[in-house]
């Protein structure tokens, strides 16, 4: 590497302007005085970096790649991915087991899902609880999703997939790790859903976990691996369906955006062809294309949580008015706020009391509105309120699918 080489960098940092709008709307700052925050970790030590390797702080670790700084900041400044590419580039621990257990849901999903009942039982116990806090690092006061006896691809394949044929559009459904191995349901809202306006629902083709917990965790050839196999198969998809849909916020984040600026994964082919479910739908019901018809009598308290990833997408509007127009919901819109886990974050004996104390606000809230149910787009938000609140969470789809009538709306939808 020349002197010319080592002093450039890919990020725009040099748009920084020092208002540290970020630090103020950084999660972590508040809570954990370990960490300097975005604007120091980032475009203030990006400077610093490229002179030498010396200047790389430990304490990046602690950044949740939430990605509030860079919705925040009024010049544009990829923040979080300056951030998170010091820590591939110069990071100098390797992960831990633990790390890498977190990390590996696909395999860990597929080891569980035969022994669910057991493996459910068992880790919700104390003494295990006690074992993985002492010798993994895993913070006792933490629960864990449970598995699905069932995958939902098994399910898919033998129940609904030979129906999907026989309508007339079509599109691809990236369900992700937690779908598959964790709630299958909501998997099979999708399907109802989709089917009931009138779309044929087609799997990818053997898709692997996103990547985003190897990641954060530092299992870049891994995410690396993963994100090559997954654009080849979302090429393959969208050449057939063009349209590919998800229904979670941060897998749809991962693959769009992370791929190429943190795993330099070229996805030019098939980025724009993904997006989430609700953002989909939302402008075919608008626009008269869908018809919607909804049962009598339905009615509910809602709070929505726009995930932090969603947010860095824009795409919260979209989930928001589809579930304004179901009649009978009585909406309310959370403040903007960061829940905490952070993917795997939060599972981490170091990060537990800062990952409470940074969804606090947004607990105290819910309390305070006591709604029937809590809805959001993200996966690992529902296991952190759920755990820290009374509330149940659904996602946007499933409330879709208790709500419609979804017989009478598949037949205006023919």
């Amino acid at each position: 590497m020349n002197m010319q080489e080592k002093n450039e960098s890919a990020n725009n940092f040099e748009q920084c302007i020092k208002c540290t709008i970020c630090t103020a709307y950084c999660p972590v700052v508040p809570v954990n005085p370990i960490f300097p925050g975005p604007k120091q970790a980032g475009p203030d030590g990006e400077r610093l970096r490229l002179k030498s390797s010396y200047f790389f702080d430990d304490a990046l670790k602690y950044c949740m790649n939430c990605k509030r700084c860079d919705v925040s900041c009024p010049s544009g400044v990829k923040i979080s991915d300056i951030i998170q590419s010091a820590r591939i580039k110069y990071g100098r621990h390797k992960p831990k087991l633990r790390d890498m257990m977190l990390a590996s849901t696909d395999l860990v999903g597929t080891l569980a899902r035969p022994f669910a009942p057991i493996v459910n039982s068992t880790i919700s116990t104390k003494p295990v609880k006690a074992i993985l806090d002492g010798v993994m690092a895993i913070d006792h006061r933490r629960m864990f999703p449970k598995y699905a006896g069932r995958s939902f691809e098994s399910w898919f394949r033998k129940e609904a997939g030979p129906l999907q044929s026989s309508f007339r559009n079509q599109i691809s459904y990236f369900h992700g790790c937690y779908v598959n191995y964790n709630y299958p349901q909501l998997g099979k809202d999708f399907v109802k859903v989709m089917n009931a306006i009138g779309f044929g629902v087609n799997l990818l083709d053997h898709e692997k976990c996103c990547g985003v917990a190897m990641i954060s965790n530092g299992m870049m050839s891994s995410a690396k691996k993963h994100a090559v196999h997954n654009v080849k198969v979302l090429k393959k998809a969208a050449d057939t369906t063009r349209k590919i849909l998800a229904t979670s916020s941060t897998c749809t984040l991962t693959i769009r955006d992370e791929y190429p600026n943190l795993l330099k994964v070229d996805n030019s082919d098939v980025r724009n062809d993904m997006e989430i479910v609700t953002k989909f739908i939302y402008p075919l019901v608008a626009e008269g294309k869908v018809k919607l018809v909804f049962k009598k009598g339905y009615k509910a308290k809602v709070a929505y949580h726009v995930p932090c990833h969603m947010e860095r997408l824009g795409w919260g509007i979209f989930s928001a008015a589809l579930l304004k127009m179901i009649p009978g919901i009585e909406f309310t819109m959370l403040d903007s706020n960061c829940c905490g886990i952070a993917g795997t974050y939060g599972f981490k004996k170091e990060n537990y009391e800062a990952s409470q104390a940074i969804g606090k606000p947004l607990f105290d809230q819910i309390n305070g509105i006591d709604p029937d149910f809590v809805t959001s787009d993200c996966e690992t938000c529902k296991w952190q309120i759920e755990m820290s609140t009374k509330y149940q969470v659904k996602h946007p789809i499933s409330i879709l699918a208790e709500a419609l009538d979804l017989e009478a709306t598949a037949k205006l939808n023919k």
